[in-house]
């Protein structure tokens, strides 16, 4: 199958194979061996990850708590 590079760097997918992917709007890129590979991700937007940490009884105070734990050397 292929696909054709636009003069503005736009590549654009074939349809049978976006399909197969389900709703992905972005896509991890990296280079191997000459070949591009292209890589779904699904971005988490803020507000599902406030509702994750509302459903774990997470407060504003226990992530920082966290975060200092993290950093420390």
């Amino acid at each position: 199958m292929l696909a054709k590079l636009t003069s503005k760097n736009q590549l654009t997918l074939p349809k049978s194979i976006t399909q197969n992917l389900g709703s992905v709007e972005y896509f991890e890129v990296t280079v191997q061996n000459g070949q591009i590979i292209l890589t779904p991700v699904r971005i988490q937007r803020a507000d599902a990850v406030r509702a994750k940490l509302a459903s774990l009884n997470l407060n504003e105070e226990d992530i920082a708590n966290a975060v200092t734990w993290a950093r420390q050397p």
